[in-house]
């Protein structure tokens, strides 16, 4: 936790700097509001202390600048006897709580802490519907070498804030590496806060992230808050960063640089304290070379880079994978399997997994759906609908019977079908998963006429 306390009384700034110091709260001071604007405007603060009267910028005009800037930060007035009144205004001009003169400096903590854990939380609330329910969540599960690497690095990284860059095929689990680095980092009790760049439409990308003001453009009756804001105090997970525009890459590598935002139609940068992971399925040092990625911005989010192999190259991890997908399963859709033959288990071993983890969950949900036994047999698994493009270009073995063999149309529609199914019906992703461009999607569903 970090505090700016506003004063114009050396002694007492001195005195609560120490106190607070005492209990493990950093903090920085302010001799009247105008510094504490400067202070506001370069460094992101967790709560603010602010005196009622101060020559120059009182408490109360300070209060009103910083909500007017839309400071997130709770901030509690100082108020001396006879000053009760004016402390009152100070509430509702956006202040959480006041405090008067003289105070006890452990009530004053108390007061603190709980303010800043409600907004915590408030940050938590207000992503409810972006994050998945806490029993739905993936846990970061595997004893392979490449994921006891991965495990290792996580820990390195553990007590810094450093820019994390999580590389692989689609479906391999990047967003449960980030939420694992996430709960093991100094700020996990902050909000976790995701976006899929490539699921945003680019002209409402910009705003997704930074916010809006209120008039900022034909619609915006509200001020908005972004992503950077909500993710305060936690974690800002940029999936798909390969997919983001040209035009956005500049302003996110100033938000790298500066650690401030500045929203649309806004005037002024707010500082932000999130921590930034971001992920991609692609190559983002070919994008570099074909000049479609910023290569500033690539160093600047490869300062820590986590590779994770598709799960074809590590499979000692399956059965342990399987085990905690089916335990998921069976608690959200109220089924008792309570495992896997032997038969199964190899078979399972045994699959390519192009569609690597999110493969792996689709052909168990509907294993579970289908078993009539206690343990899901080998007649449970249906893989022969996990076709992936990678596999069409295969040869076929000699010998094989032409009869046997789908259609070039089958295999498409069967392709099209399951991709938008795992990507739930994101026909970007889709398309970037089949290899193909989203117009030619959207020109082979209406070819084939699926009703998708």
């Amino acid at each position: 936790m970090k505090l700016l306390i506003v004063d114009d009384e050396p002694n007492i700034r001195d005195l609560m700097h120490r106190y607070l110091s005492l209990d493990g709260i950093d903090s920085d001071c302010a001799e009247n509001g105008l510094s504490a604007q400067r202070m506001l405007a370069s460094e992101a603060y967790d709560a603010c202390l602010v005196d009622l009267k101060m020559p120059g910028m009182d408490g109360l005009s300070l209060i009103h600048w910083i909500r007017g800037e839309g400071f997130r930060m709770p901030i509690i007035m100082v108020s001396a006897h006879g000053e009760i009144s004016d402390a009152v205004s100070a509430l509702k001009e956006g202040a959480q709580d006041y405090i008067v003169k003289p105070f006890d400096p452990e009530e004053l903590v108390i007061r603190l802490k709980k303010l800043v854990d409600a907004q915590n939380l408030r940050n938590l609330v207000e992503n409810e519907t972006r994050n998945k329910n806490e029993d739905d969540k993936q846990i970061f599960v595997g004893e392979s070498a490449s994921i006891k690497r991965i495990k290792e690095v996580i820990s390195k990284i553990s007590d810094t804030n450093s820019t994390v860059l999580i590389t692989g095929e689609s479906g391999t689990g990047k967003e449960v590496v980030a939420r694992e680095i996430h709960a093991c980092s100094p700020v996990k009790d902050g909000p976790f806060v995701a976006i899929n760049i490539g699921g945003v439409p680019e002209n409402l990308l910009e705003s997704e992230l930074f916010g809006y003001e209120k008039g900022a453009f034909t619609g915006a009756a509200n001020r908005k808050t972004g992503m950077f804001e909500l993710a305060s105090g936690g974690t800002l997970f940029l999936d798909e960063i390969g997919d983001m525009p040209l035009s956005l890459q500049v302003k996110i590598l100033r938000v790298l640089q500066e650690r401030k935002i500045t929203r649309l139609g806004g005037t002024s940068a707010m500082p932000i304290n999130a921590r930034i992971i971001a992920a991609t399925n692609k190559d983002l040092e070919q994008q570099v070379r074909e000049g479609k990625f910023r290569e500033d911005l690539f160093y600047r989010l490869n300062v820590v880079r986590i590779v994770i192999p598709p799960l074809r190259e590590r499979r000692e991890d399956i059965p342990l994978l399987a085990a905690g997908i089916l335990k998921r399963l069976n608690r959200q859709m109220g089924s008792k399997v309570s495992g896997f033959s032997a038969d199964a288990l190899q078979l399972l071993c045994n699959h390519e997994f192009y569609g690597n983890v999110r493969e792996l969950e689709n052909i168990l949900e509907r294993a579970v759906i289908f078993s009539n036994a206690e343990e899901i047999g080998i007649d449970d698994l249906d893989l022969r609908g996990s076709v992936s493009l990678h596999t069409q270009t295969k040869e076929e073995p000699k010998g094989a019977q032409v009869s046997d063999a789908k259609s070039l149309k089958d295999v498409e529609v069967d392709a099209i079908i399951r991709s938008l199914h795992r990507w739930e019906g994101n026909r970007t992703r889709a398309a970037q998963e089949l290899g193909i461009s989203r117009r030619t999607l959207i020109n082979k569903i209406a070819e084939y006429g699926l009703n998708l």
